[in-house]
């Protein structure tokens, strides 16, 4: 099930993105995932984004009665976490949980693990980790669909900026430059003048 988007084109989910909570959920495949779904907080505040969280899943998953994260990424984790209408106790998990995942359990139904997508990441990186991250097929761990994500990315900005220093140098006007001329067209004049410079051609009897 999908709360966000399902497929995110890029500029599209930044739109989306801007005005609403900012998850995605994997439908249900024929075999599990090893994620349910990513989640793109807006902040490392993990009182204030949990608030927002579980109000959405609650209906959805039933009352979300604990969460653990891995501390690495979050600054502070508090020990319960008071929503609405109940409170969700918090753990910390840091040799045992993916730094980027998000583990929350439900007291009705079970469990289930979403991506974090860092908060400053790009709309465009975001749409994309999403949309990893939503495959019901998927089998990359949060962990590896961020480097990844995270190296494209690198690719990306030094071939831009490969491309900017190749302009500020005049690459194009001097590719444009290099191009080799057609070989110019002999006219009447010019044929009749280089038949006049050359000697006659003897022929024996």
């Amino acid at each position: 099930m999908t709360v966000t988007v399902s497929h995110p084109p890029a500029a599209e989910t930044a739109d989306r993105f801007s005005s609403s909570l900012r998850l995605s959920l994997a439908p249900v495949g024929p075999a599990p995932a090893l994620l349910d779904g990513a989640w793109w907080p807006r902040s490392r505040d993990l009182a204030a984004e949990l608030r927002s969280l579980t109000a959405v899943l609650d209906p959805l998953w039933g009352r979300i009665t604990r969460v653990t994260v891995n501390p690495v990424h979050w600054p502070v984790v508090p020990r319960k976490v008071p929503v609405e209408g109940h409170v969700v106790k918090v753990g910390r998990l840091r040799a045992e949980q993916d730094p980027h995942e998000l583990l929350l359990l439900s007291y009705h139904v079970g469990r289930w693990n979403l991506l974090v997508i860092p908060p400053q990441t790009p709309a465009a990186s975001a749409a994309r980790l999403t949309a990893a991250a939503s495959d019901p097929l998927g089998t990359s761990t949060a962990s590896r669909l961020t480097a990844e994500e995270a190296r494209l990315r690198t690719v990306a900005e030094t071939d831009r900026a490969g491309e900017a220093v190749w302009d500020s140098e005049g690459g194009h006007e001097a590719g444009a430059r290099a191009v080799r001329p057609g070989i110019p067209t002999m006219t009447a004049a010019v044929t009749a003048a280089v038949t006049a410079a050359m000697p006659h051609q003897v022929t024996g009897r």
